[in-house]
């Protein structure tokens, strides 16, 4: 079953709650359809997914220090029709022993949704801030799961504050904008 995300108030806040189908009032056989903002999950899926070990089996064996892990997170969403949308949550994993790559796992997790009710001004950042917060939770168990496969212990990414990386993604445009302004 799709999970909907139900936005709440007009002003702007990122706080969400998740609904299954809505209910329907006590005594009442058919549920009341949905009113205000809604964030529909149609379908999620792996688009392209990478693993490499390339060193192994010398880079399974113990060591003395840990290997250094960068990881790197990109969004972008697409119009598939005019309320439906692909999400595509970009994850790449690199972990580094000096100059030696100890593995690296790239992969793009996508969605489908439906946004409903949603104002033009709010389109955007509930596309590239509350879709990918659904995501995530399960790019990282991808991500998780591959390491582990990989002869590894699994990658847990911290969670990711996708208002603030929003935030910063757009200072950095509204930065270059000025820029070749100038």
């Amino acid at each position: 079953m799709a999970k909907t995300s139900k936005a709440k108030g007009g002003n702007g806040a990122n706080e969400t709650e998740r609904t299954g189908a809505p209910s329907a009032p006590a005594g009442q056989g058919t549920p009341a359809p949905a009113s205000g903002p809604t964030i529909s999950v149609l379908a999620q899926y792996i688009k392209d997914f990478s693993f490499e070990n390339p060193n192994a089996p010398n880079s399974l064996r113990p060591r003395e220090q840990a290997p250094s892990i960068s990881i790197n997170i990109n969004v972008n969403a697409n119009p598939l029709n005019s309320s439906d949308f692909e999400v595509t949550l970009a994850l790449e994993a690199k972990a580094a022993a000096g100059a030696d790559v100890v593995f690296n796992a790239e992969l793009l997790y996508a969605g489908i949704f439906r946004m409903q009710g949603i104002p033009q001004e709010q389109m955007h950042p509930a596309l590239l801030i509350e879709c990918p917060r659904l995501l995530f939770p399960f790019a990282r168990h991808v991500i998780a799961d591959a390491t582990r496969n990989g002869g590894f212990p699994p990658l847990m990414i911290d969670p990711v504050d996708f208002s603030r990386l929003y935030q910063s993604r757009l200072a950095e445009m509204q930065a270059k904008q000025a820029k070749t302004a100038n």
